[in-house]
């Protein structure tokens, strides 16, 4: 069996003097080096190194592909490094590699976590967003970020959500000798300047979070009225399911409440594809997103149903909150793929009586969700009934 043409080797910041016997051995046999520039130097790569093209990109190793190889990564290249990338386009004979102690890891020995309790997660290329659904009182996280300012920028970013009060750590070049680690308080915290690489950590306090079910307050979303109520998302949500890794159509999505939901509790990869025939709520959609972190799993399309649905991803789950007449729930049959599940809310009774008929023909559950609410009535209270919904789920 051929020898492996690739090495990809984890650096620390000590350099060649943190290097393992076989990493060293793997990077002086390597006629090509590949990293960031501070990595190259800390090898001292020479002619032998190469950048990595910005925007980042590992076609040039793959284009020397058979030649004698090292690619340098921060730590372990397989933790929020280019490890991953590479091994997805190669065979696992033509690759080996050499991991270090990653930042996750020599940021937790340096505060004392532990680290399988702690959240790390990297944000050097990802919104802070992504932090949103973790955030809770009490969170220990360790955060890779971009640089010194990133830092300064999370730090105002956790105090607008109300963590200002949170421990805040800026670690730099952890494992070298230019470490650094100073701490303070979120809302208070000041970066003057930075030694790159830089790490965040900090322990939340302040503010309460997400909660951890379906059915968010009405308020969390942005929207012009157009949105499935509390009660009625949480139970629309149950009838979904969500699970991780599975893609949402929501048909006629309003605000974009049942997806983005969707994508914060399906968790792990899962994704929502939101269809909005209006420009202004498609844009709303867009904004909760963002400010529930979860932009990069929610895509939204401009248009209706059943002409906006060509070409999108099969997906696991279809919701269908409004709207639905004989030719929608035909085409939205006819693409749900066996084991996918739809749900479909009625409130008139046009609508009801559609569903009934689908539900007669096709199987399925009939749930008719009557509401009240308590209002002032004078000096007293009394229940004023929302309009009852007829909700059909199904399983293909």
């Amino acid at each position: 069996m051929a020898e492996p043409w690739l090495s990809i080797i984890g650096l620390g910041e000590d350099g060649l003097n943190g290097l393992t016997s076989a990493s060293r051995a793997a990077l002086d046999d390597a006629d090509i080096v590949f990293g960031a520039r501070r990595h190259l130097g800390l090898v001292e790569a020479g002619a032998r190194g190469q950048e990595w093209p910005v925007p980042f990109s590992i076609s040039p190793v793959l284009a020397v592909r058979g030649q004698r190889v090292a690619v340098l990564a921060s730590g372990d290249p397989f933790w929020h490094g280019v490890g991953g990338s590479l091994a997805n386009h190669l065979s696992a004979t033509e690759w080996r590699a050499f991991p270090q102690a990653s930042v996750f890891s020599l940021a937790s020995a340096r505060l004392g976590w532990r680290i399988e309790e702690t959240l790390c997660i990297g944000l050097h290329a990802a919104p802070f967003g992504r932090l949103v659904d973790h955030l809770s009182r009490g969170l220990a996280a360790i955060c890779l970020v971009r640089d010194g300012f990133a830092a300064a920028e999370l730090a105002v970013w956790l105090s607008t959500r109300g963590f200002g009060q949170s421990r805040f750590w800026l670690l730099e070049a952890l494992g070298g000798p230019r470490e650094r680690i100073t701490e303070g308080e979120a809302h208070s915290f000041v970066v003057a300047d930075a030694r790159t690489p830089v790490a965040v950590a900090f322990i939340a306090d302040g503010g309460i979070g997400l909660q951890r079910v379906a059915g968010l307050p009405n308020d969390t979303f942005k929207h012009d009225g157009q949105i499935s109520k509390r009660p009625i998302r949480a139970l629309t949500l149950s009838a979904l399911a969500p699970r991780p890794g599975e893609v949402l159509w929501d048909v006629g999505a309003g605000s974009g409440a049942i997806a983005i939901e969707w994508a914060l509790f399906g968790r792990g990869g899962s994704a929502a594809i939101a269809i909005e025939e209006r420009a202004e709520r498609a844009e709303n959609i867009r904004n909760n997103a963002k400010e529930l972190g979860v932009e990069d799993r929610i895509s939204v399309v401009v248009g209706k149903a059943p002409a906006a649905l060509s070409g999108l991803p099969e997906p696991q789950a279809i919701f269908l909150g409004g709207g639905a007449d004989e030719a929608l729930l035909q085409a939205l049959w006819a693409v749900l793929p066996p084991g996918a599940r739809l749900v479909a809310n009625a409130v008139t009774l046009e609508t009801e009586a559609l569903l009934s008929r689908w539900s007669s023909a096709k199987g399925g559950n009939l749930l008719r969700i009557e509401l009240a609410e308590d209002k002032p009535l004078g000096r007293f209270r009394s229940w004023v009934p929302a309009r009852p919904i007829v909700q059909w789920s199904v399983t293909r």
